[in-house]
C-alpha cells in the first residue's frame, strides 16, 4: 500500500464525507469545502489503521478480544486486551506510513509557517458523529502535540483507544441496540487554535429542543473544561431569526485549560486577573457565532451541536460539528438512546443534573 493511501488532508477535494477520515474528521473535512474557517490538517486515514494491524499480525488479536469483550465484566475486559493494548504501543511501525505521517506533519509545518507546530492528534472513528452518533466521545485525543515522534506516539495511543475497557464495554451496547460499529478509525492530526475562549454550541434549546434558539456555553482558554465538565461555563441564548440575545449568564472563571510551557502540556492555570469576572465572549462575538452555527445547520439540513474556539486575535475556527442527537433520537426513536459523548456534561448542566468524571474524547475546544 503506498503511502498516499495512508493520508487525507482536510482541504482535500475527496475528503467531504469520506470514511477513510472516519465520521468526526469528513465532518470537518465537509466544512472546510463549504468555507468554514477549520483549522488545517490531515487524517492518517482507516486504511492506514488496518495496514498497520495487518503488517504487524495483530488483526486476529484485535478481532478476539473484540470477540471475547462481550460477555466480559468491565474489569475483566481490561485485563483481556492489556497485551494488544501494549503490543500497538510497541509494534514496528511499517516504513511507509511512518514516512508518510512525517512528510505530511513538515507539510502542515510549512503551509502555517510554525516548526514543530502544536497539533490535536484526534480519533475519529468510522460511525462516530454521524446522525447515529454511536461512538461520539469514546475515544481519545491529545492537545498539543509537538514533532512528528510525539504525533507518531499519540496516532498509536488513538488506535490503542479502540481496546480501551470504555469503548469495548459500549460496542456491546451498540450491538445490543444494532447500530452501526466502528471496526477501524481514523487519525487526525490538526493545527491547534490558541484559544482565547471556547465552548460548545447547540443550534436548538438542548433543555426542550426550541428550534428557534441557538444556545451555547463559553469559558476562557480551551475549551476541556466545557467538554469535561470541570469549569463552571458562562451561557447564551441567541433567537436564531432575529439574533436578539435572550440570555447572557456570565459566570466568574479563576482557572482555564491552556498550554504550560513549563509542563509541556495543556493544564488548569490561572485566568489573568483582569478576565476573571468578565465575560469571554462579547455580545457581538455571541452573535457572530450564532449565524456561523444558522448556517452550518442549514448546510447540513438538521440541527447540530458545535465546537468553536476563539483566538486572541478575534477569529472564529469550527473545530468539530456532529448532527445533535437527543432531540432527533427522541422524535425518530435513535437506536442508541444515550450516546456517552462529551456534550452530555453541557446537556447534564442544563438539565441541573450532575455528571461524575471526564469524557473519553477531551476535544481540542
Amino acid at each position: 500500500m503506498s503511502g498516499d493511501a495512508f493520508i487525507l488532508w482536510l482541504d482535500h477535494a475527496a475528503a467531504p464525507g469520506n470514511l477513510l477520515l472516519g465520521g468526526k474528521f469528513a465532518s470537518l473535512a465537509e466544512m472546510t469545502a463549504a468555507g468554514f474557517a477549520v483549522p488545517p490538517g490531515f487524517g492518517v486515514s482507516t486504511a492506514a489503521y488496518r495496514h498497520f494491524m495487518r503488517t504487524t499480525g495483530l488483526a486476529a488479536e484485535a478481532e478476539e478480544v473484540q470477540k471475547t469483550a462481550r460477555s466480559l465484566a468491565l474489569p475483566d475486559i481490561k485485563a483481556r486486551s492489556a497485551n494488544l493494548v501494549d503490543a500497538i504501543a510497541a509494534a514496528p511501525m511499517p516504513d511507509a506510513l511512518e514516512a508518510a505521517v512525517r512528510a505530511n506533519y513538515a507539510l502542515l509545518e510549512e503551509k502555517t509557517g510554525q516548526t514543530d507546530v502544536p497539533v490535536a492528534v484526534r480519533s475519529s472513528g468510522e460511525t462516530e458523529d454521524l446522525a447515529g452518533a454511536s461512538f461520539a466521545g469514546q475515544y481519545d485525543t491529545y492537545l498539543w502535540t509537538t514533532g512528528a515522534d510525539a504525533v507518531l506516539q499519540n496516532m498509536r495511543a488513538c488506535w490503542a483507544s479502540m481496546f480501551g475497557e470504555a469503548v469495548l464495554s459500549y460496542r456491546r451496547e451498540v450491538e445490543a441496540a444494532g447500530a452501526a460499529e466502528d471496526s477501524a478509525i481514523c487519525v487526525g492530526i490538526q493545527q491547534m487554535v490558541e484559544a482565547r475562549a471556547a465552548g460548545v454550541m447547540f443550534t436548538l434549546d438542548p433543555l426542550n429542543g426550541d428550534r428557534s434558539k441557538i444556545v451555547m456555553e463559553a469559558c476562557w482558554g480551551l475549551g476541556e473544561g466545557v467538554v469535561k465538565g470541570d469549569i463552571s461555563p458562562s451561557r447564551f441564548a441567541i433567537d436564531k431569526v432575529t439574533f436578539e440575545t435572550i440570555k447572557r449568564e456570565i459566570v466568574p472563571q479563576q482557572e482555564e485549560y491552556r498550554f504550560d510551557p513549563d509542563a509541556g502540556a495543556v493544564a488548569l492555570m490561572p485566568v489573568a486577573a483582569g478576565r476573571r469576572e468578565s465575560a469571554c465572549i462579547d455580545t457581538p462575538e455571541a452573535i457572530a457565532l450564532a449565524k456561523l452555527g444558522k448556517d452550518i445547520e442549514q448546510r447540513r439540513g438538521a440541527a447540530q451541536d458545535i465546537e468553536w474556539a476563539i483566538s486572541e486575535a478575534g477569529d472564529i475556527r469550527v473545530l468539530q460539528v456532529r448532527p445533535e442527537t437527543v432531540w432527533s433520537q427522541r422524535e425518530s426513536g435513535g437506536l442508541v438512546e444515550s450516546a456517552k459523548s462529551p456534550v452530555d456534561h453541557v446537556l447534564a448542566r442544563f438539565a441541573g443534573v450532575p455528571v461524575a468524571g471526564g469524557a473519553s474524547d477531551k476535544g481540542q475546544s
